[in-house]
């Protein structure tokens, strides 16, 4: 019979801290253990959601559903977490990467919303996670003469204002206008007849996949019980009260039953379905909207800033990421695989159009190394476009014992996973502490700004070259040093990955070691980003990635010929959607490449 879960804590001299009983450093010391998401701890925590009675159960590990399970954990609430897939690879993964007020949403007199997501920048900025959130300018130019300036102008004023209002003075500059000599100075790529003038503005930008995985590790460091590739595939009811789920392991197939007295759906654009499974009336309606982001080399856009324009129905960003730009978005609306959305030819075309406007230079599809495409799960509207449906988020109680949240953007999930929280709260006897996340930093944070400082003489002590202990801070912050342990104890896990050289071999083992990565494509495309950073989409570091992989992983011959082959076919069946001329085509052969580990089909939770 499950067991309700009972944290008993014991001084542990490893860190000056406490232990709970399932090993997670809890409380007290000077920081908390950095807890591993190996292949050990996975089944620990399978074996722990299979004989608990939890107080909250998180559905979905995008980072709603990783900001939640924090949330809960460091409110004393005994937690668990688990997602089908790879934490952080659907919608979380596939965003253009930026922590912003969004001023497009500033111009719909959305203020709140705008006051909000600002807010969360300067929490991430300057305490959260500094390691993983860095500041970037964007350049916006003007096509005309006069009311462009001032109109824009205003705008930008009144988001500075509310940034500043806020705290948010460290490392974010106020905007400056500047006459069309000016901006062709920051960016000469521009064409000097598309613009007369611009402005200079800042924001702030993220590595989206491993800030969710940051957030795993994070919940789990004060005993969140987290598991990937482990799909619900129903509920467990008394009645109307939903009591937990069914779930599956996709790696071994068991199947186990985990009770908890709240559940939480976190599952972005899934969420129609989840209502459905447990015979909800539609509390909730999401629609799914396409956005596609091309990824280019950084030498074929000559500019020092970021650069963001308007297009017809919404904005389009290009955005500095180490040696490449990431350019878009499109926003269209999707109805076909929720899984693998597919970019066609004709999003590649759109993308390119627009940017070439204002290039001196135009760009062709030959300048593209990666593509990449995901689903933003907005809140449905009487609008036919997506592009003007809601970024606000919704929290729902369709039936005892389950939570639903839906909507929101990136930058403030800590405030949906609080709501959500919150009204977990409303459903547990017992009264339950407030949120306190916004003064919990993320693994890595603590101790970051002295390393950063100090980075000089740890390249002198790992013999390491300084861009690289500066790469390395800014992927792993103070976690630094497990990453330079596997490099003490093995020298040639200091070599950059062939095929992948901006990555050390070390972040490959420590991926499969340390950050919950099963699989060749959790290494490449999140882990790492060498499947969209690289012109062959990562296959030449493929071979030597998996057999890294390997010895933490325990893998043997046959698993490491299935990953290459599984990799391989990934990469061909998204090189050829990306051919087609529409989202039906694009999405039928992208389906051609299954999963290495395939969900469950039917009416299981697939997210």
């Amino acid at each position: 019979m499950p067991r309700r879960a009972d944290i008993r804590v014991w001084p542990t001299a490893r860190t000056g801290g406490q232990q709970s009983a399932n090993g997670h450093v809890v409380s007290g010391g000077p920081a908390l253990a950095t807890t591993r998401l190996g292949p050990a701890e996975r089944a620990a925590s399978l074996d722990a959601l299979a004989s608990l009675e939890l107080q909250v159960l998180v559905v979905g590990g995008g980072v709603v559903g990783a900001g939640v399970a924090l949330d809960a954990v460091t409110r004393g609430l005994t937690t668990g977490l688990v997602e089908a897939r790879d934490f952080g690879s659907g919608t979380s993964s596939r965003s253009s990467k930026l922590i912003h007020g969004g001023l497009r949403y500033l111009e719909q007199l959305n203020v709140g919303l705008v006051r909000e997501a600002l807010s969360e920048r300067s929490l991430l900025l300057q305490r959260l996670a500094p390691h993983l959130v860095r500041p970037v300018s964007f350049l916006f130019p003007f096509t005309h003469h006069g009311w462009e300036r001032a109109y824009v102008g205003a705008g930008v004023t009144a988001y500075d204002s509310l940034g500043f209002s806020l705290g948010q003075t460290r490392g974010l500059p106020g905007h400056r206008q500047l006459t069309r000599r000016g901006a062709l100075r920051l960016a000469p790529a521009l064409n000097r007849g598309a613009l007369t003038g611009a402005l200079v503005y800042w924001d702030a930008q993220v590595d989206d996949a491993r800030y969710v995985m940051t957030l795993v590790r994070t919940a789990a460091s004060f005993g969140a019980h987290a598991a990937s590739r482990t799909q619900v595939t129903g509920f467990l009811r008394e009645g109307e009260r939903v009591t937990g789920v069914r779930a599956t392991d996709l790696e071994t197939g068991a199947e186990l039953e985990i009770r908890a007295q709240q559940v939480v759906n976190a599952t972005g654009v899934w969420t129609d379905e989840i209502q459905e499974m447990v015979g909800g009336r539609g509390t909730i309606n999401v629609r799914a909207s396409k956005g596609v982001h091309l990824v280019v080399p950084r030498d074929r856009i000559h500019s020092t800033t970021g650069i963001i324009l308007r297009t017809p129905v919404s904005v389009l960003f290009v955005i500095p990421w180490g040696r490449h730009w990431i350019i878009g978005t499109t926003d269209t609306d999707w109805s076909l695989d929720k899984a693998h959305p597919a970019a066609s030819r004709a999003d590649i075309d759109y993308v390119l159009g627009q940017l070439n406007k204002i290039l001196a230079v135009p760009l062709s599809q030959d300048d593209v190394e990666g593509v990449y495409a995901g689903l933003r799960p907005l809140l449905a509207g009487e609008s036919e476009s997506t592009s003007k449906l809601s970024r606000e988020h919704t929290v729902v109680h369709p039936v005892p014992g389950l939570v639903m949240i839906a909507g929101g953007k990136y930058t403030t999930y800590r405030i949906m996973a609080r709501d959500a929280v919150d009204a977990v709260a409303h459903g547990l006897d017992g009264k339950v502490a407030p949120s306190c996340t916004d003064s919990i930093p993320l693994a890595g944070a603590d101790g970051f700004i002295a390393l950063w400082n100090s980075r000089h003489a740890l390249a002198r002590s790992s013999g390491l070259h300084v861009a690289r202990i500066e790469h390395l801070l800014q992927r792993y912050g103070s976690m630094i040093g497990e990453v330079l342990a596997l490099i003490s104890a093995d020298p040639s896990l200091g070599k950059p990955l062939a095929g992948a050289d901006d990555y050390l071999r070390a972040e490959v083992v420590y991926a499969a070691s340390h950050e919950g990565a099963r699989h060749l494509d959790d290494v490449l495309s999140r882990r790492t980003h060498a499947s969209i950073e690289t012109w062959d989409r990562g296959l030449s570091a493929a071979e030597e990635a998996v057999s890294l992989m390997a010895g933490p992983m325990k893998w043997k011959t046959r698993q490491i010929a299935r990953e290459l082959e599984n990799y391989r076919a990934r990469v061909a069946a998204e090189r050829a959607s990306q051919e087609a001329d529409s989202d039906q085509d694009a999405d039928a052969i992208r389906l051609g490449a299954p999963d290495i580990v395939p969900v469950l089909q039917g009416d299981s939770v697939t997210a």
